[in-house]
């Protein structure tokens, strides 16, 4: 078992950020490749209990919370419909992650949210797109289809030929996961792109505060494998 001491931050990162609020370490953990067959809580009793002092948050990656709940699937497992295969084509591609851009994962959109929403969402991202507005699409769908991602090259095997859903039910995750460990829990998804707060144990913890503390992306996409993050005021 790691120590405190051996928690060092990912290559190109940075150990402390500093916001108005004062400074904070970042302090990533890192696990073995999680499984479907793998417990959210076992998975953070063992990697980041032993680590967690009074006034500590614990970030989790929402893609392990994804996976822990059967959340993620082989993309030759997923066939997609001819709606999939439509409407990927009006997808922007990102260098960042494949997001709905793949007919795999805009099939797992359709299987959560529906056909009519997600033309609902489309028609309504038509009308708004020349008038500068963004992610209308996903504000109309709703049910976190903005977490669902698939198969890139960086990601760790076998998950780079998987496409995932977001996780299920996300803010009574981290309540549970409080409830047990009793310090605060916060669900991200954040990438080169930006940071999404998925989920909170409590409605005080601010989204902007989240999104500071993440701006960087210091847990990394890949190799790090480092899914939890311990974030200490210092």
């Amino acid at each position: 078992m790691e120590t405190l001491n051996d928690l060092k931050p990912n290559a190109g990162k940075n150990l402390i950020v500093a916001l108005a609020e004062g400074n904070y370490a970042r302090l990533p953990i890192k696990t073995h490749i999680v499984t479907a067959n793998d417990s959210i809580s076992d998975i953070v009793k063992r990697y980041a209990e032993p680590h967690l002092r009074e006034g500590d948050l614990l970030f989790i990656s929402e893609r392990i919370v994804a996976i822990s709940q059967g959340r993620a699937f082989p993309i030759k497992d997923i066939k997609p419909s001819r709606l999939a295969t439509f409407l990927v084509r009006f997808v922007h591609k990102s260098p960042h992650g494949i997001g709905l851009g793949s007919p795999w994962t805009m099939e797992l959109a359709i299987r959560e949210a529906g056909a009519a929403r997600i033309l609902m969402g489309a028609l309504a991202s038509a009308v708004t797109k020349p008038l500068g507005m963004k992610g209308v699409f996903y504000t109309v769908v709703g049910k976190n289809i903005n977490a669902i991602d698939g198969p890139c090259d960086y990601t760790l095997p076998p998950y780079n030929e998987y496409a995932k859903l977001g996780p299920a039910e996300p803010d009574a995750v981290a309540k549970n996961l409080k409830s047990e460990l009793h310090h605060d829990v916060v669900i991200i998804d954040a990438n080169d792109l930006g940071v999404m707060v998925l989920g909170k144990s409590s409605k005080d913890i601010s989204d902007t505060f989240c999104k500071n503390v993440f701006k960087d992306n210091p847990l990394g996409q890949s190799t790090e494998q480092t899914p939890l993050c311990i974030v200490r005021k210092i």
